[in-house]
């Protein structure tokens, strides 16, 4: 999503022990890491920011771990499309109820642990309960409401507005 934070959450001093791969075309830019310790002296304001959106992706990572690990795999789905709509939502990149993923089926599975067949079935299950809609790669809420129930979800207390750098 426009305005992530790749690498940081890694160890600040060395390298990053994964890689990352761009499913659309992006702008990247690059920080030196050794420039950080400047940023946060002379730049608090956005070091603030940049620390904001590290602590926020960090949560994402712990939701998605606690998501494989106690919801069904239509729970699953279920909270990984309603929060990747949110998130998407949050910069813009919506339309109305709907959204162009750039991401598969597979990409999906593989997110949350699950087959490709399984996932196509339970994507199909979710489909039938008209709280959504998945065809091709584009998204649409039919019933946030029912959606976020069919996730487990209950959507926190609204948080500040993410900082875009």
């Amino acid at each position: 999503m426009p305005s992530d934070l790749l690498g940081l959450q890694g160890s600040v001093n060395d390298e990053m022990q994964h890689s990352v791969e761009a499913l659309t075309d992006v702008m990247l830019w690059v920080f030196p890491r050794e420039k950080l310790l400047d940023l946060y002296s002379n730049y608090p304001t956005l070091a603030f920011d940049i620390t904001w959106i590290a602590a926020r992706e960090e949560q994402i990572l712990d939701e998605g771990l606690t998501s494989v690990g106690r919801r069904t795999a239509m729970e699953r789905l279920a909270y990984l499309l309603l929060t990747m709509f949110q998130r998407a939502e949050e910069v813009r990149l919506t339309k109305g109820n709907s959204i162009q993923f750039p991401f598969t089926q597979q990409h999906v599975a593989d997110t949350l642990g699950l087959s490709l067949v399984h996932t196509n079935k339970t994507l199909q299950r979710l489909n039938a309960t008209k709280a959504m809609r998945w065809k091709g790669r584009r998204f649409e809420i039919l019933d946030r409401e029912a959606l976020a129930k069919l996730a487990s979800y209950e959507r926190p207390e609204p948080r500040a507005r993410r900082p875009f750098i």
